[in-house]
């Protein structure tokens, strides 16, 4: 009998979520390893006034690999996003779910394996850590801003300067269970995502490097559609390319895959420069020491944030089934 391929992603937020929607639909063994450093909407009152790690990546993951057989208005519960009360507004019903979950097992471990119990999640899902961190952004200028949220949405004063190195405030130990999963896949795929907010966090957990260098499956990279003022302006793909090798500790990427689709709708494009981002140029070239696919990877659907989000959300992502057929492709 033939086993399932074993893939194992890394990331966070929608980009992982994304990835997760198309590759469920194939026979394949899933580990998702999920950035544990959010502290902006609802999170930030999941970590300030629960004092719990952050959900809300974990519970994008659950939802996308939930069961088709799990009851569908479990799934959009776990979606549904409040936007009206006082303190509750933008908060989500799985992260409250989860936060009352942990109260009732004592252990906030054990509420994120029932929770994929309860939704009948296809894959493990494992935090990249279980210790409480922040992320820390050093800029050109020398100033140094703590939290994943203040990083994401930088003052006017930091956006014209340009992020030179990330730490993590206190230093976080991988989870064991990330490691595993690492040195077991046939695939590890960096989930398209907030270069400096969903991919690199993940990095700068000790012991996720040296896992990554021991791999014995291909790394993938999953190049961004857009960049991102404030954070990514300006980078072209080779950019985006340095800075993942840069923090992986060396030219580790084995593929990277890339859209060459720009037949984006003039609507959706003058929003994006109204919030100074641009799509991705590929400057990569032919270049040796990689693979480089080239593919229509974007989705034909515009996205709109639900009511009561107050974050800022891409309008235009990879579709789901043409990645996940391009990475299925690589096997």
């Amino acid at each position: 009998m033939n086993r399932d391929i074993k893939i194992c992603t890394i990331g966070g937020g929608t980009g992982t979520y994304t990835v997760l929607m198309g590759l469920k639909k194939y026979k394949v063994d899933l580990s998702v390893i999920i950035s544990m450093m959010d502290s902006g909407g609802s999170n930030r009152i999941i970590r300030d006034e629960f004092g719990l790690l952050p959900t809300s990546d974990l519970r994008q993951a659950m939802v996308a690999l939930a069961s088709e057989k799990s009851n569908e208005l479990l799934r959009k519960l776990f979606t549904y996003r409040y936007s009206q009360g006082i303190g509750i507004s933008g908060m989500t019903f799985g992260n409250l779910f989860m936060a009352a979950l942990t109260e009732i097992l004592g252990s906030q471990e054990k509420a994120i394996k029932e929770t994929c119990d309860l939704l009948g999640v296809r894959g493990k899902i494992i935090p990249v850590t279980l210790e409480n961190t922040n992320l820390v952004a050093r800029y050109d200028n020398g100033r140094q801003i703590l939290g994943e949220h203040n990083i994401d949405e930088p003052s006017k004063d930091l956006n014209h300067h340009k992020i030179v190195e990330m730490s993590l405030f206190p230093p976080a130990k991988v989870n064991i269970e990330a490691i595993e999963a690492i040195r077991e896949a046939k695939m590890i795929v960096l989930t398209p995502g907030d270069l400096y907010t969903s991919i690199i966090p993940n990095l700068l957990v000790k012991g996720i490097k040296s896992a990554l260098k021991q791999k014995k499956g291909k790394l993938v990279y999953v190049l961004n559609l857009m960049t991102k003022y404030g954070q990514t302006i300006g980078f072209k793909a080779s950019d985006f390319l340095r800075n993942v090798n840069k923090y992986l500790g060396g030219n580790m990427v084995d593929i990277i895959l890339i859209n060459n689709n720009n037949n984006i709708s003039k609507n959706i494009i003058k929003r994006y420069q109204e919030e100074k981002a641009f799509m991705v140029i590929d400057d990569l070239g032919k270049k040796r020491d990689i693979e480089i696919i080239r593919k229509d990877l974007i989705s034909e659907t515009a996205y709109e944030k639900s009511k009561g989000d107050r974050l800022i959300r891409s309008l235009i992502r990879h579709d789901p089934d043409k990645l996940a057929a391009a990475l299925m492709n690589l096997k």
